[in-house]
């Protein structure tokens, strides 16, 4: 009982606090710029429920901590409705209520009065501060930790596998595919993983020579420590590299910051890439993952990170990387999440603002509801989605078939 409370702690806690983290910067970076645009904040937010801190400073603005940690929120004042994009007669009848309190000229300083062109970067502004959080941590870590660089030499080779009949041999060094580079064996695996069909063109060094393979990644399914069961594109190899392959690199600050943007880049990508297969029917979607998946994955890389050296020094220095990583990809998934074109997301608001721009106009109450509503039953279904996923992948409803059994 206590080593399954222990193990919920660890999955759970670790999981809320970079979510929160995370989300408190999202939020930021809305208020932030609404206040550099002079916009009136009624609260910033973090976490939800019952106010276990609060304080008015003296704008006016109220900072409160919730006791539920699942995030937080900006308060702008004058929002009326939970789409916070108002109609030609809600923003008539807020600019009247407002000039009757205040005075002619007050509703300037409110979000929904402001010029169309502020109102999109402060709405931008969240997500693009999950991108700028997420490329601060790469490059602090890229700078102060560095990178180990593995190269992608193969050691073995399965029979029967695309690698195989392809041509692949045991010792071949894989430097290239489709021309891009590979640094990493990691590469391999990510480049690899979304091209099930696809024909790939690989350079290899082998015995000093150079020469260009094509081989056709396959999907197969396997057990992944932190993801669960995965049925991705598979090349057949095993990579890896001897220590005096292994490079260890340690960037200076401009050179991190490159390679921060590098990686975040390579995260949205991906993810770009992955939608665009599942689209186009190249991928079925089974490896979207809800709070679930990114719970347990919270949790296996805190086990790991606690497993890997005993001391208690190294340990907490293992858990903070650990936790810092994945707090990086987090914001950049969370970030690509809310700029998606949906109604109740902020990609759904500059939507309206797009409209709004070019027509003159905002988009009629009834458009706003109807889109509202909609949004809320695609986020609702991607969620139940995800989490349908999640607990395929993590056997769940095989374990539940054992016990009835």
């Amino acid at each position: 009982m206590l080593n399954a409370l222990a193990q919920v702690l660890m999955t759970v806690v670790p999981f809320l606090m970079v979510l929160t983290v995370i989300v408190t910067i999202h939020e930021l970076g809305h208020f932030l710029v609404a206040r550099y645009f002079g916009v009136k904040v009624d609260r910033f937010a973090i976490g939800f429920g019952k106010a276990i801190f609060s304080r008015t400073d003296r704008h006016g603005i109220e900072w409160r901590i919730g006791w539920l940690p699942l995030g937080g929120y900006v308060k702008f004042s004058g929002d009326m409705d939970a789409s916070s994009v108002p109609d030609s007669r809600g923003l008539d009848t807020l600019k009247r209520e407002i000039v009757a309190e205040k005075g002619v000229g007050a509703e300037r300083d409110y979000f929904h009065f402001k010029p169309i062109w502020q109102r999109m970067l402060i709405v931008a502004a969240g997500p693009v501060s999950n991108f700028v959080l997420a490329i601060a941590i790469f490059t602090v870590l890229f700078s102060v930790v560095g990178v180990t660089l593995r190269p992608a030499r193969i050691v073995e080779v399965v029979a029967g596998s695309p690698a195989a009949t392809a041509g692949f041999q045991v010792g071949d060094l894989i430097t290239e595919i489709n021309g891009s580079p590979v640094r990493d064996r990691s590469d391999v695996s990510r480049r690899t993983s979304l091209s099930s069909g696809d024909p790939l063109r690989f350079t290899v060094e082998r015995a000093g020579q150079r020469l260009i393979l094509i081989a056709t990644p396959e999907r197969r399914v396997q057990e992944d420590p932190l993801a669960g069961r995965t049925n991705m594109g598979q090349l057949g190899v095993l990579l890896s590299s001897t220590a005096a392959e292994t490079r260890q690199i340690r960037y200076n600050p401009i050179e991190a910051v490159g390679e921060g943007v590098r990686q975040t880049g390579n995260v949205l990508g991906t993810t770009l890439n992955y939608i665009g297969r599942i689209f186009t029917g190249r991928e079925n979607g089974d490896q979207l993952s809800g709070p679930l998946g990114i719970a347990k994955a919270s949790g296996a890389l805190t086990n790991a990170a606690v497993a890997a050296n005993p001391d208690p020094g190294a340990m907490a220095i293992n858990l903070l990387l650990t936790m810092t990583s994945f707090a990086a990809i987090l914001s950049i998934g969370i970030g690509f999440l809310n700029l998606l074109p949906i109604p109740v997301l902020d990609g759904g608001h500059l939507v309206f603002y797009a409209y709004e721009a070019v027509a003159r106009k905002p988009v009629a109450a009834s458009v706003q509801e109807a889109g509202y509503r909609v949004g809320l039953a695609l986020l609702a279904g991607l969620m139940l989605f995800a989490t349908w996923n999640d607990l395929q992948k993590l056997n769940l409803f095989k374990f539940l078939g054992g016990l009835v059994s």
